[in-house]
């Protein structure tokens, strides 16, 4: 038998999945039940403590929820996964995970504003501390690690778009001090860029975005890569000590390069529940089983409009990395070279009363906050998802007052075209 792995188009559609063993269906089941009855006692006693694998219930583990944690974790390359119920809520438990009270995460100060409110203000309760860096100054992240320091945060593509992480520099410094390096690649997906390749250890999603892809189901991921050593390592004893929950089991030991994953689920949660619902997992599922096509067509699309727009009279820039003038265009060669993504960012000459005014008459695209829709989207960030922040932060994240963000969807190219035309005139 070959033991060739099979490609990410194979991979998107099979990987976690198999014929329903009860009935035949070959689409994933929706198991839509609270909890799983227990073969007897001693399978209860093995579940419970972790010494066997199973359901018992949906609030921490269901069998659809498994196929797609088993489907991300093969298209990402990691050891495992756990799905939650929504990406701000697979980074609060990635940070739980990591995190003590007084501890310190560094984070790319370039990310999306609902990102940066939870960093800057929720994560203050439980005493955890944002340091913030500059994505584009990989060093300012070595100048900002402190003997607190936990955990570095950045995303693959940053949103709201148009800027590309140099990765493997971010990990370095990383590795170097021995901290976990946390990607969220929300914005590329596993199709354009995977992180654990150039040095991520672990990878956050919302999959309510490009992983489900159709606007219909809200959700999260969390992969592990296996790839950091928390086992003995006293910064982390929600993996090398002792957990009273388990009769004093060492999670990082026992469960070895898929520890993280298994901590985030039985530590965090279990205790915290936010969960997946079996329905939106299935969404999520059919969504990721066409994420290759989609992901490019968004590309393609998005490369179209970008050139479009840079030609506008009516638009000062445009900051999009497939690009060949961008910044960024030499990174994107590097580590997304079938794509640079669906999401970008430009400013209009005439500022933020032209961008309220841009995406009030925009007649194709929709006018809302999230992205990853096969349908083009469409936002003004400072007067929306980043309304919150200061002006100076706004700029710092990306979100000026000029700034418009779309997210390009499946249309005919020339039908985008000539929505944006209408829009920009009637501005």
């Amino acid at each position: 038998m070959s033991d060739r792995l099979p490609g990410f188009n194979t991979l998107a559609i099979h990987a976690g999945a198999a014929p329903d063993a009860a009935t035949g269906a070959r689409a994933t089941p929706i198991y839509q039940t609270t909890s799983f009855v227990f073969d007897d006692v001693d399978h209860a006693a093995s579940l419970f403590g972790l010494q066997a694998f199973g359901n018992i219930y949906s609030r921490i583990g269901n069998p659809t929820c498994s196929v797609l944690e088993e489907r991300v974790a093969a298209l990402e390359g990691g050891t495992a996964a756990l799905a939650v119920a929504s990406g701000h809520a697979a980074e609060f438990l990635t940070f739980h995970t990591l995190l003590q009270p007084g501890d310190e995460f560094i984070a790319a100060r370039k990310l999306y504003g609902g990102s940066i409110n939870q960093f800057n203000h929720a994560y203050k309760n439980f005493g955890w501390n944002v340091v913030w860096a500059d994505s584009d100054d990989p060093s300012s992240f070595e100048a900002a690690i402190t003997p607190r320091t936990k955990a570095i945060f950045v995303e693959s593509i940053a949103n709201p778009g148009g800027v590309i992480v140099d990765l493997q520099a971010i990990a370095a410094i990383a590795k170097k001090h021995r901290i976990p390096f946390i990607v969220d690649n929300t914005m590329a997906s596993p199709y354009l860029i995977r992180p654990f390749e150039h040095g991520a250890d672990i990878i956050v999603h919302s999959a309510t975005k490009f992983l489900g892809g159709h606007g219909n189901s809200v959700g999260g991921l969390i992969v592990d890569g296996g790839s950091f050593n928390f086992a003995g390592d006293d910064r982390y004893p929600m993996l090398s000590k002792p957990r009273p929950e388990y009769g004093g089991m060492v999670l990082g030991e026992t469960f070895g390069n898929f520890g993280f994953a298994i901590a985030c689920r039985v530590l965090g949660l279990r205790d915290l529940g936010p969960a997946l619902s079996p329905f939106n997992a299935f969404l999520i599922l059919n969504g990721i089983e066409t994420l290759p096509l989609r992901m490019q067509r968004h590309s393609d699309n998005a490369l179209a409009v970008a050139e479009h727009l840079a030609n506008h009279s009516k638009v000062s820039w445009v900051s999009y990395p497939g690009l060949r003038s961008d910044r960024y265009h030499n990174l994107a060669k590097q580590y997304c070279p079938k794509g640079a993504g669906a999401v970008f960012t430009f400013g209009l000459k005439d500022g933020y009363e032209a961008g309220v005014k841009l995406v009030s008459n925009l007649k194709l695209f929709s006018h809302l906050a999230n992205i990853g829709d096969t349908r083009s989207l469409v936002i003004h960030p400072a007067s929306t998802t980043h309304r919150q922040l200061t002006d100076e932060q706004k700029t710092q994240a990306g979100a000026g007052p000029e700034v418009v963000r779309l997210s390009i969807g499946l249309e005919d190219t020339d039908d985008l075209i000539e929505d944006l035309n209408q829009a920009l005139d009637a501005a």
